[in-house]
């Protein structure tokens, strides 16, 4: 077991007891130690550098350490006895248990996936695929997993087996547990082809459910279009076909097929003693073959039910660590919204007592992070009557990916039935809409118009009066906000639908055909800034501080940091320096915008409101770039002119084209309606921010804290219940200093992953010390010619080096001419994209604020690029196409 893993040894009994295992020989570890310690000489000591950068050396090494004399010589030996010199055999990579007694496919740690395999690999390639899975014991996905179990990441030992390739021509995943629940169920994903096509998600999946008591079998059976086949000749990866048309519509497996399935997973299991998942395939001939099995990751029936958590949707608004003023405020926030929402819908009020339990608890605090629970999103949005028709896109939003995704489907003619009720509700509303903005506009006026009292100067019972009654008024308003996106998505999934049928365009299109109408309220903030940046290039003494003062400026670091030379430049302004009318020019934008800056949804960072100097960083790099409003509008109009153009030319029919025009024109109105809402949410937490920080000015004047900031780390319950007389107990500071300390142990150790499951019923805290990944993985590789793919969103294409950022602290100046590349972003990201000459993010729609922005700015941008940030290593050359949503990783830089 130590020199084999638990992978091969499960395999070599399974084969022995005459089970379809193909047959396979094994290289043991200690093959990979000689490997490691032959190339060791080349490597700089492990606790010289840190980890992950060792890992990385060594695992280049590794792959250039392909097998050479007596063990080339019997491993070509034993490919020609076991596999044939003319045949090809899947070479795969296992860790091996170490003092820990774990180790890849063991029953305490899955592993699943983090050690690399290799398919139709010939005799004349097998060495190469050897040196290969040696290296991937080091690749960066299990590094990072490693270190998440607590285990020492440098210290590994890898086997490597060589099995037979069977030419199957339909592929299985078999579990004899339900993976959802535990319950006693055998379910079974398949498709066409080989079996990377279900554990990739490449190819598209029938699930069949096999009652093992009564052999009953329950098919949901997809349309299939896509199968992993062989791969092309000349070629080494397996690749994406098309599933032929007379096998579209019908089961992959017969319900015998599935029962057989499931009989030889139960045979597995009784073997082992616990619940197993096993791979396989059917050959042409009828025989099935078993390829892999491994234990159900701990989830028999001793381990119970667990809970899968995400944070794919909710980062871009609450990334990194949290307060917890942040997180209660979040909470809330949510709770509040998504009550209105449903009620808005027309969800029975007997169903939202019945789930009223789950609407606290659907935003979690895990490690310091926002987190949705997505087993209660999953079941609150499933009250919504056209869910099933949007559920895909919604998931897909939410980063579930892989098992992690439900498989109750109601039946598609109730969905669509659905449709008529949800139109009556949407009737009414545009003027829903327009009295949530006209409400929040006056609120606007009462709180920072001209005549209003500054909220310093109000009492802390009137800041408490305030706040209560603007959430009391968010608690019947705010499901407008969520049902635009519902219904946005409804007409966003026909708009895409009749583009592709009517005019043969996929979606890279869109994001052209958006540009245009009405400003929306986040367009005309961005505008204001570039109004206001215009304004100062114009005065020459004015526009030379600022280029001065800007971060990006290395020749100025003599006169101070950045940010005190902002801070110069904005009192100079304010004070009229520069003359009075970019003074009030100034003054109004804050007046109006400056609730908008990084982070603006988090309670514990500041904003240009808090922080007035930050409008001067904001306009720096506009004033560096020459941008002007004209220009901005001129950029939009070529935009949507030169799709429209396209738009015409692909769709001939006058009729259609005027139905096409119709649903884009409403399409627009939605995305100006998103933005605008969004653009009040950030109003709202300002508003909320600045009461609550005043609140915490207040409790430390009372010496109930030792600064005002510590309010931080307070709910707003607490912070409210000191004043009510609501609190229990008086020790705030005690509170603020336990949770601050633990804000700043969360900062320090690694995020948990973005999609995880936890056992359920334990409490949370102990529960996430079994956490495991959930879904598939988020690092697809690039295709054969190195491309990542992703959703177009903002036409264009770009070559430019890569500026990877996970902080988005970093100087504007730092993302000049660079493609910025990011796991998402959120408004305050601004003035990093501004001067970015491309986007690409992991995460987004094409009504995501990346999408969004990239229209805005004219620069080219992709959404939904898996991987990206994994991928693309920080100043690589790339290219970015952004109508087709591609990154291609270059070899060498671009020539002009």
């Amino acid at each position: 077991m130590n020199e084999i893993g638990h992978k091969f040894a499960r395999l070599e009994t399974l084969r022995a007891e005459g089970l379809p295992v193909p047959d396979f020989f094994c290289l043991p570890a200690a093959e990979f130690d000689r490997a490691l310690d032959g190339v060791r000489r080349g490597l700089p000591p492990v606790a010289s550098v840190p980890v992950r950068e060792w890992c990385a050396s060594a695992a280049s090494a590794l792959a250039k350490a392909v097998p050479g004399g007596d063990l080339a010589a019997r491993l070509l030996a034993a490919f020609d006895e076991r596999i044939g010199a003319d045949a090809t055999a899947a070479v795969r990579a296992c860790a091996v248990p170490g003092e820990d007694g774990g180790g890849e496919d063991s029953a305490g740690d899955p592993f699943a996936g983090m050690s690399d395999s290799f398919l139709y690999v010939p005799r004349d390639g097998l060495l190469e695929a050897v040196a290969r899975c040696w290296a991937s014991a080091f690749k960066a996905e299990a590094v990072r997993y490693r270190a998440l179990r607590g285990v020492d990441p440098a210290r590994v030992r890898v086997a490597v087996g060589v099995q037979r390739m069977v030419l199957g021509t339909r592929s299985f995943v078999a579990f004899t547990r339900d993976p959802r629940d535990g319950s006693r169920h055998h379910v079974i994903a398949a498709a066409h082809g080989i079996g990377e096509g279900v554990v990739q998600e490449k190819a598209d999946v029938d699930h069949f459910f096999v009652d093992p008591k009564t052999g009953t079998v329950r098919a949901e059976v997809v349309a299939k279009r896509r199968m992993v086949g062989p791969p092309a000749d000349g070629e080494t990866d397996p690749r994406v076909t098309e599933v032929p048309e007379e096998l579209r519509d019908v089961p992959v497996l017969t319900d015998d097929q599935a029962q057989e399935v499931a009989d030889l997973a139960a045979r597995v299991e009784e073997r082992f003693g616990c619940p197993q998942d096993i791979e396989g395939t059917f050959t042409p001939d009828g025989a099935v073959h078993l390829v892999q099995a491994r234990p159900l990751a701990g989830e028999g029936p001793e381990a119970g039910p667990r809970v899968l958590w995400g944070s794919h949707n909710v980062t871009e608004s609450f990334p990194g660590v949290s307060g917890a003023l942040t997180y209660s405020q979040a909470r809330m926030f949510y709770e509040l919204a998504f009550t209105d929402l449903y009620r808005r819908m027309g969800v029975p009020e007997r169903r939202l007592r019945a789930n009223a339990h789950r609407l606290p608890r659907m935003v979690g605090h895990l490690d310091g992070r926002v987190y949705y629970r997505l087993d209660d999103w999953r079941e609150l949005h499933g009250q919504l009557p056209v869910f099933d028709l949007v559920r895909a896109g919604w998931e897909e939003g939410m980063g579930i990916t892989g098992d992690a995704r439900g498989h109750r489907r109601r039946p598609r003619a109730r969905a669509a039935a659905a449709l008529l009720p949800t139109a009556w509700h949407a009737a009414g509303h545009r003027r829903a809409t327009a009295r949530l903005l006209r409400w929040w506009d006056g609120l606007m006026a009462e709180v920072h118009g001209p005549a209003a009292p500054p909220l310093a100067e109000r009492s802390p019972d009137e800041l408490i009066a305030l706040y209560r009654r603007v959430w009391a008024e968010v608690a019947r308003r705010w499901g407008v906000t969520l049902a635009n996106g519902l219904y946005g998505l409804l007409v966003m999934r026909a708009g895409t639908a009749l583009l592709r049928r009517w005019a043969g365009a996929g979606p890279e299109l869109l994001p052209g055909l958006l540009c245009g109408g009405r400003e929306n309220r986040s367009l005309a903030a961005a505008r204001a800034a570039i109004a206001l940046a215009e304004r100062a290039a114009a005065i020459p003494e004015l526009k030379a501080a600022l280029l001065a003062a800007d971060a990006g400026d290395r020749g100025a670091a003599d006169q101070g940091t950045g940010e005190e030379r902002l801070r110069a430049v904005w009192a100079d302004i304010a004070a009229g320096r520069y003359g009075s009318p970019v003074a009030a020019a100034a003054r109004g934008y804050l007046r109006r915008y400056g609730d908008r800056g990084m982070h603006d949804l988090k309670l514990d960072e500041p904003t240009p409101r808090q922080r007035p100097w930050a409008v001067a960083a904001t306009i720096a790099p506009f004033v560096r770039q020459g941008a002007t409003v004209a220009g901005n509008r001129a950029a939009e109009a070529r935009a949507a002119a030169d799709s429209r153009r396209r738009l015409r030319a692909a769709c001939r029919d006058p009729l259609r084209r005027a139905v096409l025009t119709g649903l884009l024109s409403l399409m627009r109105w939605f995305v100006r309606t998103r933005e605008d809402t969004r653009f009040i949410r950030t109003q709202l937490f300002g508003l909320s921010r600045e009461v609550l920080w005043r609140l915490g000015g207040h409790l430390a004047e009372a010496g109930m804290l030792d600064d005002p900031m510590d309010v931080h780390d307070l709910t707003v319950e607490e912070v409210i219940g000191a004043f009510d007389g609501t609190l229990p107990g008086t020790d705030l500071r005690g509170i603020a200093a336990v949770r601050r300390a633990e804000r700043d142990r969360d900062r320090a150790a690694p995020p948990p992953p973005a999609l995880l499951s936890a056992p359920a019923g334990r409490p949370v805290a102990a529960a996430l010390r079994d956490v495991r990944p959930a879904g598939a993985g988020e690092e697809p590789d690039p295709d054969a010619l190195g491309v990542l793919r992703g959703l177009g969103s903002s036409g264009g294409t770009v070559r430019g080096r890569a500026k990877v950022v996970l902080d988005p602290g970093i100087a504007p100046a730092d993302c000049a001419g660079r493609i910025l590349v990011a796991r998402e972003t959120d408004p305050g990201w601004l003035p990093l994209m501004i001067t970015a000459s491309g986007l690409v993010v992991e995460r987004g729609t094409l009504l995501s604020h990346t999408a969004v922005t990239g229209r805005l700015l004219g620069v080219p941008a992709a959404v939904a690029v898996g991987g990206a940030v994994g991928r693309i290593p920080d100043g690589a050359w790339i290219e970015l196409d952004g109508r087709a949503g591609t990154v291609r990783i270059l070899d060498a830089p671009p020539e002009r």
